[in-house]
């Protein structure tokens, strides 16, 4: 039997040979179609090994274990290899024909597309060079790794060692970035440094033992070797406290002395400020969205759903509270105590029981169900300050996790009861799990396909099905469709204050006084919020980008079909090719409705 790389060596060269020769090489249809398809399945899987080549913690997340002794190589000479790389592979995949392949392989072949397109975009804006995440960096991706890789063999022991060790020489090259960024005259804000100083002096003041990454030695590996299990201990123990701690004490000192000086004025939160920026933002919102909008057409959709929404609130609000004034309705939300959780855990109680609803209704709106469960999980003590109210983290790929709802129980006073079921079925059923779990379960689909996607396709569906669920039976009370409608506000107002600050030159203050005039998130969420904004530009545009589109397509199949429509086939309809980019699900809700017809 051929070897891979002789099958795509063959496949080139017979490819070669018909387009010089193509009078004496009478290949059928089927026969051309094939060689092209064949063509295609080698460049996709070979991206994506490369992808998990280039992105180890991604690999390990999805259970593929080849990669957890290693973390990204964020260095200019890294990002720049993956450039190349990620062009050989659109530049192969711009020369197969749609035309000569088959409808499912075009589709593939369009997603390819976006895909990599998105990727180089992303890599030319050079965010590595000012952005400081609270949310997300270093200081706090690391300690969540240990969540999400497994220790079952010394061999896997052995690899998190070198992964711990490899965190200084990472935070070394981060630091390098950032310096670079700095004699460009690309810095983060004065806020964003504030808070990664913050979160990692109070990670420093703990002792190693607290800290997550020593959290793996717990685990009692009683079939190792004794000498296995003092090698493992003693390697991450010297990990943690010769190198990670060190390192994250050189980076909170370079944040506080270099860059926290240098550091933006809020008043200057948007990417506008940058130099490049505004050609970066532009690329942001094709990477998220995968259409070609302009900030200003996202800015006026946003204020439109604002005031649509506002108006619904209103009429709720008279019905619920006995005020049609949004202003007192808002403030009743805010300030009545009544309406908030008292502990943490009647936070994380809430979700559960939204969740175990939804898992027992939702055969009857979608035919294809996740074979993959999902659980309710706290965040860790060392995310939550400066983290968002809740995230999801999928399951692996390897059947070894589930699918996982990230709760922040932090400050349950501030966390309001009725935003809680809208929270739970955006973030899990029938939101980001069920759309996620069925992509990743889906046969003969490559696996970029069924694990990667288009932002607004995967935060879109998340936030349809926060109204879905009320048209499922799901919502306890009027006060719960309440949260729906701040819910539904808030992303509507991602897409004003979003454009707001990186394109219109909005402060921070203009962004958050605006949140909290339309929706009826806490202010300390608010915060969090807007500073997410500006350290991920245009990721919170895909959200009602991608709701409003499924929504002219659910209406557009309905008037279509009339009797005919089935809302358990649309959505198998929208759910079945994976999370593809929004004009390719254009055409499939198309040829669903035709197929119908």
């Amino acid at each position: 039997m051929r070897s891979n790389f002789s099958r795509r060596l063959w496949l080139c060269l017979v490819t070669r040979e018909i387009l010089r020769q193509p009078f004496q090489h009478q290949l059928t249809k089927v026969e051309y179609m094939t060689s092209e398809s064949e063509l295609l399945t080698a460049i996709a899987k070979e991206y994506w090994e490369a992808f998990l080549a280039n992105e180890p913690l991604n690999a390990t997340s999805l259970g593929d274990r080849r990669y957890d002794d290693k973390l990204p190589d964020k260095s200019q000479a890294g990002i720049g290899r993956i450039e190349q790389q990620y062009e050989r592979f659109l530049e192969r995949a711009k020369q197969l024909s749609a035309d000569r392949l088959t409808p499912e392989n075009a589709l593939t072949r369009t997603a390819l597309l976006v895909e990599l397109e998105s990727q180089l975009s992303y890599i030319r804006c050079h965010l590595e060079e000012w952005v400081v995440d609270p949310l997300d960096g270093p200081q706090i991706e690391f300690q969540n790794l240990e969540s999400y890789q497994p220790v079952r063999t010394p061999t896997e022991a052995r690899a998190m060692v070198k992964r711990w060790e490899a965190m200084a020489p990472y935070f070394n090259t981060h630091t390098l970035n950032l310096q670079r960024g700095i004699s460009k005259g690309r810095v983060a804000i004065r806020a964003a440094v504030e808070n990664v100083i913050d979160e990692t002096q109070s990670l420093l003041a703990k002792p190693d033992q607290e800290w997550p990454l020593l959290r793996p030695l717990i685990v009692n590996h009683s079939d190792w070797r004794v000498e296995e299990r003092k090698e493992f201990e003693s390697g991450l123990k010297k990990a943690v406290r010769n190198h990670v701690r060190p390192a994250l004490a050189s980076y909170v000192q370079f944040l506080g002395s270099n860059l926290l000086p240098r550091s933006r004025d809020e008043n200057l939160p948007g990417i506008c400020h940058i130099p490049g920026g505004t050609e970066s933002y532009r690329r942001l919102i094709r990477v998220h969205t995968s259409l070609g909008l302009t900030p200003e057409e996202l800015h006026e959709t946003g204020l439109m759903e604002v005031g649509r929404i506002n108006s619904e609130m209103e009429a709720l609000g008279a019905k619920v509270l006995g005020t049609r004034s949004r202003k007192e309705v808002l403030e009743r939300l805010r300030n009545d105590s009544s309406l908030y959780f008292a502990t943490r855990d009647e936070v994380a109680k809430k979700a559960e029981d939204a969740l175990a609803r939804a898992k027992a209704a939702i055969s009857k709106w979608f035919g294809r169900l996740p074979k993959t469960d999902c659980v309710v999980v706290r965040m860790g003590e060392h995310e939550e300050e400066h983290s968002t109210i809740a995230y999801y983290r999928p399951l692996a790929a390897d059947g070894s996790r589930p699918g996982q709802y990230y709760i922040n129980t932090s400050h349950p006073e501030t966390r309001p009861r009725y935003e809680a079921e809208a929270l739970a079925y955006h973030e899990s059923i029938p939101g980001h799990h069920l759309q996620i779990a069925i992509a990743a379960e889906l046969e003969g689909l490559p696996e970029f396909r069924r694990y990667n996607g288009v932002t607004a396709f995967i935060e879109g569906w998340g936030l349809y099905t926060e109204r879905l669920a009320d048209e499922m039976g799901l919502y306890s009370s009027d006060l719960d469709r309440i949260g729906v409608l701040s819910y539904d506000a808030w992303r509507a107002c991602r897409l004003v204050v979003d454009t707001g600050m990186h394109a219109k030159q909005w402060t921070r203050d203009q962004a958050i006084d605006y949140m909290i005039e339309n929706t009826a998130l806490a202010k300390n969420n608010i915060v969090n919020e807007v500073d997410r904004y500006i350290t991920w530009p245009g990721q919170a545009l895909a959200y009602k980008t991608g709701q409003l589109e499924i929504l002219r397509l659910r209406e557009e199949a309905k008037r279509k079909l009339g009797s005919a429509f089935n809302i358990r086939e649309f959505h198998n309809a929208v759910l079945s090719n994976g999370a593809i980019p929004l004009e390719a699900l254009r055409r499939t809700v198309a040829e669903y409705c035709n197929g119908k017809v």
